[in-house]
């Protein structure tokens, strides 16, 4: 042999020494691959589907060298060439792939270098990154599943419907755990998945009213986008799955009595915009400008006490600018004085409006809005901003637009104005409007404010309104983190109830809202308790959906939840589906066992409709202005009457002395109980009622001790937790409260009573 030809011997023999021998077919230096790769073998493909899952593009020059670093670039730990010019990655063998009989059956050359083998008809030349990891057939997951959910089986879609209305799309991320984790995060206890990246919420009794039947399990043959072990429903099938474990909630059903019932009060002779209850026994109500009659004078007074007879019942009253979208809420001074702020446009953005409540029930009063932009008036005009008594006593006014759909008012102003101060900017207020308009505000124990908008909240500092705490976001829906809970995407809100020795942390309770632009109604409440360490919001199902509804409190410490659509979001035109379906929402009860689904009324009360407390314990219910062509605009005003006056139980009574309380003092009572059960006192402040916001609200279970017909209630301690104001204060015997007797406390601490300068204005001194 020559010695050149003896040398290419050697070199080829050496070569070939580097390779195992199930290597040799392959062709491929191990040299040539990259730290760590090494040639697993001849697969064959296509018996279950593709082993491989992310086809690259057919290449001419195809190499292993090229296939292989096309698939480390993109994150891949497996690599596998076919029919020559074909590249596949991904991170594990999928489909139950097994090797082949024989390497030799991966026998078709590379496009880019005949000396190599990449693949064949049905085999592909398989190389990995370490360990190959093979997984079996994908079928529904089964087992691993979190909490309690089973799977159920493959089934259709509705017929010409969805079976469930709320869609998550998870294109590289969906699987059965991530799915039926986050539909029961929000109560619902059905699931499915479809098209791989597709997950459905819901309830299991959609699917026969969808018109959903049962299918092959073969048609749910797509793999889930986030684990190709598992299938993910198919082409308009569903792997569905459904919970069977403790329900995630129960709802009670009330019948008869214990369901409440609507009643027709009286025929109204205004639509309201903004309802308040007086200390002088009456409810005020205030109409926008162009709603209703054309010679409506914008405010009226009912005394409940005249229902039988109309014209003694309704008190015209007069507003001089538009009240619009405005905020009110009860001054703490001594003649419980309304307060009314900003409007529509012009002057009434800038006005601030003011009543004295005179008369008593079956006694007319003779006063009236009093307003004069030119004696008083905000700094900053405002449409849809809210209001609160602070605990200092002066009147802390927060956010609004600028005008009729204008820009934003991103700031906070207080009345009366301290010398020389101007208003305080609020960037979060900028950065969210307009979802923010109407914000919630509550003054906390530890002295600070609670402000919740869109769908975020925080905590102020009194003095300076610097942010003290920013609070986790407010969940939304199911499917879109993007839902608000304020004008226009409008829920609403309550404090819930405090008990002596009022040593808890406060609670928030919002429900419903709706979602940006689709104006999906919110299906869910929302509870937090924001001074505490773990202030995450808790959520709960709600029986139906709901947006620009109302809620009150009552004085056994529950709520009522009211009014509203189904469907839309806050705005003329812009709601539909009344709900016309009451709830109650009682705290005592276990999360997710506090709702019972109530009576049901006739009249839709959609957007500018308004609920509020009545001193007999009965819900003031009103307004609707809809102008949407198919609902009028409401004048009837009705009442709820809650089961606690249904039950054929005796009222209590009490008599009271002194009602001007002092914080930390003891008050006696003289009362007449019935022996209806344990014996409690609740002082539910002066509210005003407007867009779900139900301003002044607060509802304290102060301390009390009874011995024979004397009983003595222990005051709250202090101006954080109880500000100082208005209350209605109710005796309960048991499940039943005696009519109640408004008492104020705290007293007038910024000496409203001598405020505002001018001659526009009556007051009543300190």
């Amino acid at each position: 042999m020559a010695p050149s030809a003896l040398r290419s011997a050697l070199t080829a023999l050496s070569w070939l020494s580097l390779l195992a021998p199930s290597d040799a077919s392959a062709l491929i230096d191990k040299r040539a691959l990259p730290t760590g790769w090494t040639y697993a073998g001849c697969y064959v493909d296509g018996v279950s589907g593709r082993i491989l899952g992310n086809q690259q593009p057919d290449s001419a020059t195809l190499t292993t060298e090229s296939c292989i670093a096309k698939c480390v670039s993109l994150g891949y730990n497996v690599a596998g060439t076919q029919y020559g010019q074909q590249c596949f990655c991904d991170n594990y063998l999928i489909n139950g792939g097994k090797k082949a009989a024989a390497d030799t059956e991966c026998n078709v050359n590379c496009a880019g270098n005949n000396a190599q083998k990449c693949g064949g008809g049905n085999r592909m030349s398989i190389y990995s990154k370490g360990a190959l990891t093979v997984r079996d057939v994908p079928a529904a997951q089964k087992t691993g599943l979190p909490g309690s959910w089973q799977y159920q089986g493959c089934i259709t879609e509705g017929n010409g419907k969805r079976v469930w209305k709320y869609q998550i799309i998870n294109q590289n991320t969906n699987t059965a755990t991530s799915c039926l984790s986050q539909c029961q995060s929000y109560g619902y206890q059905a699931a499915g998945m479809e098209y791989g990246s597709e997950c459905w919420c819901g309830d299991a009794v959609e699917i026969a009213a969808a018109g959903s039947t049962t299918a092959p399990e073969t048609d749910c043959s797509v793999p889930c986008s986030g684990n190709s072990q598992y299938l993910c429903g198919g082409g308009n099938r569903l792997s569905w799955y459904l919970w069977k474990g403790t329900p995630l909630y129960v709802w009670n059903y009330p019948t008869g009595v214990n369901a409440g019932r609507y009643e027709l009060l009286i025929g109204g002779v205004c639509v309201p915009l903004l309802t308040t209850s007086g200390v002088n026994g009456k409810y005020t109500f205030v109409e926008k400008f162009g709603t209703g009659t054309p010679n409506s004078t914008g405010a009226y007074e009912l005394d409940v006490s005249q229902i039988g007879n109309p014209s003694l019942a309704w008190r015209t009253m007069h507003v001089k600018t538009d009240v619009f979208c405005s905020a009110s809420i009860t001054l703490p001074d001594k003649a419980g004085r309304q307060i009314n702020i900003g409007g529509w446009s012009g002057d009434s953005t800038f006005g601030v409006r003011i009543y004295w409540p005179d008369g008593s029930p079956g006694v007319p009063g003779v006063n009236d809005w009093q307003e004069n932009v030119k004696e008083l008036s905000l700094q900053k005009g405002r449409w849809y901003p809210s209001a609160m008594i602070m605990t200092n006593g002066s009147i802390l006014v927060v956010g609004g637009e600028i005008g009729s759909n204008s820009a934003a008012q991103p700031n906070l102003e207080l009345l009366p104005r301290p010398a020389g101060a101007g208003v305080v900017n609020c960037e979060w207020l900028q950065r969210t409007d307009p979802l923010n308009l109407y914000p919630f505000l509550a003054v906390l124990p530890s002295g600070g404010i609670f402000v919740g908008y869109y769908n975020e909240a925080r905590i102020l500092d009194p003095v300076t309104f610097n942010t003290i705490k920013t609070l986790p976001n407010l969940p939304g829906a199911v499917n879109n983190d993007g839902a608000g809970r304020t004008y226009p995407l409008e829920g609403t809100a309550m404090l819930l109830p405090q008990y002596a020795p009022f040593t808890a942390p406060l609670g928030i309770l919002i429900c419903g809202g709706s979602t940006v632009g689709a104006g999906i109604a919110l299906d869910n409440c929302i509870s937090s308790q924001p001074e505490a360490t773990n202030n995450a919001w808790t959520l709960e199902r709600m029986p139906s959906q709901r947006v620009i509804s109302c809620m009150t409190a009552l004085p056994d410490g529950t709520y009522m939840i009211l009014n509203g659509a189904h469907q839309g979001a806050a705005g003329f035109g812009l709601a539909t589906s009344p709900n016309l379906n009451a709830v109650l929402y009682d705290p005592s009860k276990p999360v997710n066992q506090r709702m019972s689904i109530m009576a049901n009324t006739t009249i839709a009360r959609l957007y500018h409709s308004e609920a509020i407390l009545m001193m007999d314990g009965r819900v003031l219910v009103s307004g609707s202005d809809p102008q949407d062509g198919k609902n009028p605009e409401e004048y009837r005003v009705e009442v709820f009457v809650p089961p606690y006056l249904l039950q054929g139980r005796p009222r209590p009574s009490f008599t009271i002395a002194n009602k001007n309380w002092g914080y930390g003092a003891s008050i006696p009572i003289n009362v007449q109980l019935n022996g209806g059960g344990a014996t409690r006192v609740s002082m539910l402040g002066a509210e005003s009622s407007t867009h779900g916001n139900t301003m002044g609200q607060r509802t304290l279970f102060p301390a009390v001790s009874c011995a024979g017909t004397t009983c003595t209630i222990t005051t709250p301690p202090n101006k954080n937790v109880c500000p100082p104001g208005w209350y209605q204060l109710f005796l309960l015997d048991g499940p039943t409260p005696s009519m109640s007797t408004w008492i104020r406390i705290g007293g007038d601490p910024a000496g409203l009573g001598n405020w505002p300068p001018g001659p526009s204005f009556k007051k009543p001194g300190v």
